[in-house]
């Protein structure tokens, strides 16, 4: 587990190095500028044997670079399975996370996600009801690629579609299955470029 933190780490500062030295050349200005903000949101989706996975999450982030994005989110996850006992497992988490995107070219990018879930578990026995209640707390790296539609220099208003899995696996996860596979993550979702206007279409 700590050997994938220090990986995502070395990648992000790895990243964020190298945006600053191709951005030298540029001249644009400095400091915090309040039209590289942006907010969205996406939905997840999984659909597999016996189970089902839904989510929201919201985020806040700022453009780093003409191709580097981080944000910070909130997210929420419900998860219902099934076993072939016919034993429901009902799952629900909240929690904080960050990601940063990298675009190769406008409409494709690649993503890390960094997740903390608080979790609330209870199992289901058929004609008896809930048998446990638990409550606990997983981390989870989300890494992945997705599609971007609308994204162009001036605009980060657009909308996204990505495939990520949890290469962590920790056993809590509310993306791997009861067998301890990855389930594949689909979200989809808008993003809405914050205070763009003529002033910032200039800098480009």
């Amino acid at each position: 587990m700590k050997k994938i933190f220090l990986l995502v780490t070395v990648i992000v500062f790895s990243t964020s190095v190298f945006a600053q030295k191709t951005g030298e050349d540029e001249e644009k200005p400095s400091g915090f500028q309040k039209d590289k903000l942006f907010t969205g949101g996406d939905l997840t989706l999984a659909f597999y044997t016996g189970g089902t996975t839904l989510g929201v999450s919201p985020y806040l982030g700022y453009n780093v670079t003409k191709w580097l994005d981080a944000a910070v989110s909130l997210n929420f996850v419900y998860q219902g399975q099934k076993d072939y006992s016919g034993i429901k497992y009902r799952q629900t988490n909240i929690g904080p996370g960050a990601f940063v995107r990298v675009f190769p070219i406008n409409f494709l990018y690649l993503e890390a996600q960094y997740e903390h879930n608080f979790i609330s578990r209870k199992v289901i026995e058929p004609g008896v009801g809930t048998i446990s209640k638990s409550k606990t707390d997983v981390n989870s790296v989300l890494l992945g690629a997705g599609y971007s539609s609308g994204r162009s220099e001036g605009n980060n208003s657009y909308f996204y579609l990505s495939v990520m899995f949890d290469v962590a696996q920790q056993p809590n996860s509310p993306y791997i299955d009861s067998y301890h596979r990855m389930i594949p993550v689909v979200r989809a979702g808008y993003n809405i470029g914050l205070f763009q206007g003529r002033q910032r279409r200039e800098r480009y």
